[in-house]
């Protein structure tokens, strides 16, 4: 495990550094990041304009979950989108037989060998709107404890989607089209899931866990989170995990390399 921690300061500081070559680029991507801020605040905005609530969520709470996605798609942009979007790369070049001949794990290079600092500016924004929204809800620092755990949980569930999809690029080299459907479903967490139809919902549920990403770490911020859903949480984030490792051992099995 140390060896592991060293390898990812290595790997990020080299990262860091060659980004930095293109230091207008955290410029770009703070006013885009803006820009898709206060879209999503207008679209919430439109909701609630008139006096309409969605049931349970005042305005200052509905603003908790988009804070969180936010914070969600921060780190996707900075930590997931630069890795694994890459693996299709790796298997058209072939260079994923250097990754796989390296002596630590494949899925560990993959996950972890770069990040892009151009994703701060969600990360930022995401903890300011938190930050507002939590001030006028009145809320403690036991509030932003307690949430911690199942926002881990929507990490580790993010990331495995995430993983699970780029692993597919063993046998349809081009998946770019199924991440971008990957993103647009995740666009739902932007609001509380009582927003969507009960069809909708069980959907968001159990078949993409949406609600797991934002809505179930909103609510245990807000102390009303029910402890059944962050177990539910808890054992989706281990099982997909562990479901990832598993998959991409699987999908190993079908690559042939660059020289067979």
């Amino acid at each position: 495990m140390r060896r592991y921690w060293q390898l990812v300061r290595i790997f990020w500081s080299t990262a860091i550094a060659a980004e930095m070559e293109y230091r207008l680029n955290f410029l770009i991507a703070a006013l885009s990041s803006l820009g898709n801020l206060a879209g999503s605040l207008f679209g919430l905005f439109l909701f609630y304009r008139t006096g309409y609530t969605f049931s349970g969520w005042s305005w200052s709470a509905a603003l908790l979950v988009l804070g969180i996605f936010t914070l969600l798609q921060g780190f996707a942009a900075t930590f997931l989108a630069p890795n694994l979007n890459r693996i299709v790369r790796y298997v058209q070049e072939g260079t994923l037989d250097f990754i796989l001949l390296k002596p630590i794990s494949s899925q560990f290079w993959l996950s972890t060998h770069t990040l892009s600092p151009w994703g701060l500016p969600d990360l930022v924004f995401g903890g300011v709107i938190i930050g507002y929204a939590g001030n006028r809800l009145g809320l403690g620092i036991n509030n932003y404890i307690i949430s911690a755990v199942p926002l881990l949980f929507s990490l580790v569930i993010l990331y495995s989607l995430w993983f699970i999809l780029g692993a597919t690029t063993i046998w349809f080299v081009k998946i770019y089209n199924a991440t971008e459907v990957l993103r647009g479903l995740l666009e739902a967490g932007r609001y509380p899931m009582v927003a969507y139809p009960s069809a909708y919902r069980f959907f968001f549920t159990f078949v993409v866990p949406v609600a797991f990403l934002t809505t179930i770490p909103a609510e245990a911020m807000l102390g009303r989170g029910q402890v059944s859903w962050l177990i539910g949480a808890g054992v989706l984030a281990v099982v997909l995990f562990l479901f990832s490792s598993g998959f991409w051992r699987f999908a190993l099995r079908f690559y042939t390399s660059a020289s067979s």
